[in-house]
């Protein structure tokens, strides 16, 4: 009896001391992943099944990188933020959030900085940043190609959401799949003006990285306003990869022997 006396009042002890202990630490518990929510309802039906098709909307908002390859060049872009930037073997360029900055010591980069740095980002997220807020969305005609009637969306942008809202695009998708299969869209960068020339893209091949169903290559069309010609040589997307992690702001800013570029700057 004094043995199952001594036992309890031991394991008393123990628990009183444990106690008096454990008050003292402070325990820093993981918060819980929480689920993106998105108010599908201010978007035209159809857009939404085009959504649903590439893997949902909010799976791509959860998303905060992305990387992929073009040839030799290096693209990377925060999605949240819409910084980028492109490494290629003798240049890089970017948007540091602000402004767009160039390294170009040997002279090897010959485009136009401010309009190419997420220029093949901007083309590779849509459908899915095409449900940016301030975009007008209206109906078009169907596109045809090779007998097939592909239904489409028009969008357009409120003045002063960005600095091309004058630019348009027409998203044509299977009717079948709801999967895109064509974009038309206008430039307004250079002029400031709207425009009447539709560019053409196929949206053909696809990948599925994290969900999200992505293009693999795009294709360039010659064209007549929407009668859509022959193809030119594919631009093909390699090493794509997507990251709930965000790169440090530092990624993105000029390096020390860049600089910055002056024009506008499409986000």
């Amino acid at each position: 009896m004094k043995y199952v006396i001594a036992v309890v009042l031991l394991a008393s002890t123990l628990s009183c001391k444990m106690e008096k202990k454990s008050k003292g630490i402070e325990v820093e518990l993981a918060e819980p992943k929480t689920e993106t929510r998105v108010d599908l309802e201010r978007y035209p039906e159809p857009l939404t099944k085009v959504f649903e098709a590439h893997g949902g909307l909010a799976n791509w908002k959860d998303q905060r990188t992305l990387i992929f390859k073009l040839g030799e060049e290096l693209h990377t872009m925060d999605l949240q933020t819409r910084m980028d930037r492109v490494d290629g073997p003798a240049y890089s360029l970017g948007f540091d959030g602000e402004k767009v900055w160039l390294l170009n010591d040997e002279k090897a980069f010959k485009g136009d900085p401010v309009f190419y740095h997420n220029l093949r980002s901007y083309f590779f997220n849509i459908p899915f940043i095409l449900g940016d807020d301030g975009i007008v969305y209206d109906e078009t005609e169907d596109l045809v190609y090779e007998g097939v009637n592909y239904p489409g969306i028009a969008v357009s942008f409120k003045s002063g959401v960005g600095t091309s809202y004058k630019d348009e695009y027409f998203l044509h998708y299977d009717p079948q799949t709801y999967k895109m299969a064509w974009l038309g869209y206008t430039v307004s960068y250079r002029s400031g003006e709207r425009s009447d020339k539709v560019s053409w893209i196929g949206y053909h091949d696809w990948a599925d990285v994290s969900g999200l169903k992505v293009p693999k290559e795009l294709t360039w069309y010659s064209s007549e306003g929407r009668t859509i010609k022959e193809p030119r040589k594919p631009v093909v997307y390699e090493g794509i990869e997507f990251s709930e992690d965000a790169k440090p702001a530092s990624f993105f800013e000029k390096p020390e022997n860049g600089i910055f570029v002056e024009g506008k700057v499409q986000k």
